[in-house]
């Protein structure tokens, strides 16, 4: 279920934001907390982020202007309750495991651990990118989000998206050449 600025507007009017609330948490639960734990690192974090994220959502309903996607709107609110989370704390170390979803059934277990390893592999790399390049590539590969998404939601122009995913791009590929060689 996906929602948008119409169905907000006309929940709002009829006097039950409750309604609303609970859509908006069917609809974009797993994807803010995903997004919320990519961002966090932790999953008792990405936890109280996702209830801050619905909680500011909610306190804020009339002020959503339908400018960006529903989706955009709350992928924004929990950057910005992540990023003042991880202010709050003290760094710690971002994993992604679960984001890539399930693989398909008949697979040797043999091709399934060395696909996993690979997976890891990937990631390690992709978290070893600075936060700037790891973001973009999350918020395109994970999320789909279009660039001009992206670029609301953190608050660059499209160019300079566009410019971080091709360096992000050109790490990962040369950092999985030189694990290659090893």
């Amino acid at each position: 279920m996906r929602l948008d600025h119409e169905y907000m507007r006309h929940v709002i009017r009829s006097g039950d934001p409750e309604s609303l609330l609970n859509d908006l948490m069917s609809a974009y639960g797993d994807e803010v907390w995903r997004y919320a734990r990519v961002l966090a690192g932790r999953d008792d974090a990405a936890d109280e982020i996702a209830q801050d994220v619905f909680w500011k959502a909610y306190l804020h309903l009339a002020s959503f202007r339908g400018e960006s996607s529903v989706k955009t709107w709350l992928l924004a609110i929990t950057r910005r309750t992540a990023l003042n989370y991880r202010r709050s704390a003290f760094v710690r170390k971002v994993t992604l495991a679960g984001l890539l979803g399930p693989k398909g059934a008949h697979r040797s277990a043999e091709e399934t651990v060395m696909e996993r390893q690979a997976e890891r592999e990937l990631w390690d790399i992709v978290l070893a990118l600075p936060a700037r390049y790891r973001e973009a590539i999350v918020l395109e590969a994970h999320y789909g989000l279009s660039y001009r998404e992206m670029a609301e939601l953190l608050g660059v122009s499209e160019g300079t998206v566009k410019s971080r995913l091709h360096r992000a791009r050109s790490k990962v590929e040369r950092a999985r050449k030189e694990l290659d060689r090893e």
